[in-house]
C-alpha cells in the first residue's frame, strides 16, 4: 500500500512497532552517505489536476519552504565536519506517498572519517523535523509541551551489516501494538507561521496511513 515508504516491523514478544515512513535519516555505502531533509506537507487528491495543483502550491509555500530549509541546513551542518564534501539539491522536490506529499531535499556526502551507519544515525538524530531547532533548547521543551512519552516514535529504525553499511529511516506514521490495543503516532513540524487548525488536519491525514488497517 505504501511502496514509496520505508515499511517496518520491529518489537519484542509482548509488543510490535509497525509503520510506513517516507523519511530517510541516513544511508551509508562505504565512504558515501545520503540523507533526505523532509519537511512541509500537503494532502493528495484522486483528481490528477487537483493533486498537481496541491503539489505546486506546496512548492510555492513560504512557510513550508522555511520549515524544509531548517531541516536541510542542520543536516548539512552536521555532516560537514566529518565529510570531504557535502552536496544538497538547490531546490526541494516533491515526494508523493499514498495520502500526502512532502518537500524533500536529497543530501549527499563523501565521508572523511570511517563512521559506521549507526554512528551516522546517532550524529543526525533527531533532525529538526522531529526534534526542533536548536536542539539544545528544544530538547527539554518537547516532553513538557507534548505531555507524552514518545517511546520508539520518531526514532531511527533500520539495519546495518558486517561492513558497517546500512540504512535508517525515521519512525513516523506508526503504531505500537500490544495485545488488542494500538497506539498510533503522527505529528507535524511547527514553525512561526503554522496555523493550529491546519496542523491538526495534517496530522489527521497522516494517521490515515495506519488507522484504516486497524479498524
Amino acid at each position: 500500500m505504501f511502496p514509496a515508504c520505508y515499511c517496518y516491523l520491529v518489537g519484542t514478544p509482548e509488543l510490535s512497532f509497525v509503520g510506513a515512513s517516507p523519511e530517510l535519516l541516513v544511508r551509508r555505502d562505504g565512504a558515501r552517505a545520503q540523507s533526505v531533509a523532509l519537511a512541509g506537507t500537503a494532502r493528495r487528491s484522486a483528481d490528477p489536476a487537483v493533486d498537481t495543483h496541491l503539489g505546486e502550491a506546496l512548492l510555492r509555500s513560504a512557510k513550508d519552504r522555511e520549515e524544509q530549509a531548517i531541516v536541510a541546513r542542520r543536516i548539512e551542518r552536521t555532516l560537514r565536519p566529518v565529510s570531504v564534501w557535502v552536496a544538497a539539491a538547490e531546490e526541494p522536490a516533491l515526494v508523493k506517498v499514498h495520502n500526502v506529499q512532502h518537500l524533500a531535499t536529497p543530501i549527499r556526502a563523501q565521508l572523511a572519517e570511517p563512521l559506521s551507519a549507526l554512528e551516522l544515525a546517532e550524529l543526525l538524530h533527531p533532525t529538526p523535523a522531529v526534534g526542533g531547532e536548536p536542539w539544545r533548547i528544544a530538547e527539554p521543551l518537547i516532553p513538557a509541551l507534548e505531555g507524552l512519552d514518545r517511546g520508539w516514535y520518531a526514532g531511527p529504525v533500520g539495519w546495518t551489516d558486517l561492513s558497517e553499511d546500512g540504512e535508517f529511516c525515521v519512525a513516523l506514521r506508526c503504531a505500537l501494538l500490544r495485545g488488542n490495543v494500538a497506539h498510533l503516532f503522527a505529528g507535524d513540524g511547527i514553525v512561526r507561521d503554522s496555523v493550529p487548525a491546519e496542523e491538526l488536519a495534517e496530522t489527521e491525514v497522516k494517521l490515515q496511513a495506519l488507522l484504516p488497517l486497524l479498524t
